[in-house]
């Protein structure tokens, strides 16, 4: 029986996989595939340290590879199997499926799942991997780039409304840690706000002219956190901010740009870089530039890879994310198609 991804979609969204807190899902997607005579493996990824690390977990963490047993695949179809929080669980209506990871990207996996039961039955070497931790820092696909099955070709799948990407952003998160001294706030001069040397850092970094690249686009910089302090009637002695830099270039002339523009203000950490992706054109389909980053950076191994998947980036990571179930089940024919290009 051909496996329904819009029913496999349901069921996938409605276990909670929030980032770090994918075991759950990973083992439903375990069970799922040797039921369906895969050759199913585990990769384990540590959890990080919670005092690192807010909101990190304490179960069993993986990745999950399939294949028919013995077959080394020509093609690997994969996204990942964490969602951004908060979690909600599926509902749907004549057109749409609405819930958490409908789009980004557990759709995507009911999708891949489906074309590769019909990859496999025309004959071709087919394999999938799903991955843990895209949503914060590739920690799957890290561990995931360490075992290579010998695969030519990846399908990475992320929301790109059905259209092939010809690149991706790059991502640089960057960490600002500025220190000073507590002082009453009646007597300033006593103190050393760390919270004004961060302010005024963050100032100059966003005015910053970043690299634009014409066929890609500009750089993009967005300051997503700060916190510091201790209470208002206190000189802060400690803040710090965490900055996202969308790159479409090589990231060391960001770095440099920032490290300069920063100075002794604030110490610099960059946490996370994600190299910007081009990719070729296949056939006719329609293309796309994805401002975002993917997993694709840091699955080298694997193949040449191709970016595609059903649903809008525009409503992932938003309280009203969901996916056309016509548009899921057309991109169970691309994948199949493209697969089928490229190996034949």
């Amino acid at each position: 029986m051909a496996i329904d991804p819009i029913q496999l979609t349901k069921k996938l969204v409605d276990i909670d996989s929030t980032t770090y807190h994918e075991g759950l899902a990973g083992a439903f997607l375990y069970e799922f595939l040797a039921s369906e005579r895969y050759a199913v493996e585990k990769m384990t990824v540590e959890q990080p340290e919670l005092k690192l690390t807010p909101g990190a977990g304490t179960g069993e963490r993986f990745n999950v590879y399939a294949a028919l047993p013995g077959v080394t695949p020509d093609i690997v179809l994969s996204t990942h199997m964490d969602t951004v929080p908060p979690f909600f669980g599926c509902t749907e209506d004549d057109e749409f499926l609405y819930g958490r990871g409908t789009c980004d990207a557990k759709g995507i996996i009911a999708a891949q799942i489906a074309a590769a039961d019909r990859l496999r039955d025309a004959g071709v070497k087919v394999g999938l991997l799903f991955v843990v931790g895209e949503e914060r820092d590739s920690a799957g696909a890290k561990v995931a780039n360490q075992f290579p099955k010998g695969s030519k070709f990846l399908i990475n799948g992320e929301p790109t409304d059905n259209r092939m990407a010809l690149a991706t952003k790059g991502a640089l998160r960057v960490e600002l840690r500025s220190h000073g001294r507590m002082a009453h706030s009646a007597y300033p001069e006593l103190g050393e706000s760390a919270i004004d040397k961060l302010v005024e850092a963050l100032h100059d970094v966003n005015a910053l002219s970043l690299p634009v690249e014409p066929e890609i686009g500009p750089s993009t910089l967005n300051i997503g956190l700060i916190e510091g302090g201790r209470a208002p009637n206190v000189i802060a002695d400690k803040a710090e901010a965490h900055l996202l830099i969308r790159t479409v270039g090589p990231s060391q002339e960001v770095k440099d740009l920032i490290l300069k523009t920063v100075g002794d203000r604030a110490k610099v950490t960059f946490s996370l870089d994600l190299s910007y992706v081009r990719m070729r054109k296949v056939g006719n389909r329609p293309t796309m530039v994805a401002k975002f980053a993917t997993d694709i950076p840091t699955l080298t191994n694997w193949g040449e890879p191709f970016l595609l998947g059903p649903g809008s980036i525009h409503v992932a990571h938003t309280s009203n994310e969901k996916i056309s179930k016509k548009e899921l089940l057309e991109c169970v024919d691309l994948y199949v198609e493209l697969a089928t290009s490229l190996v034949s």
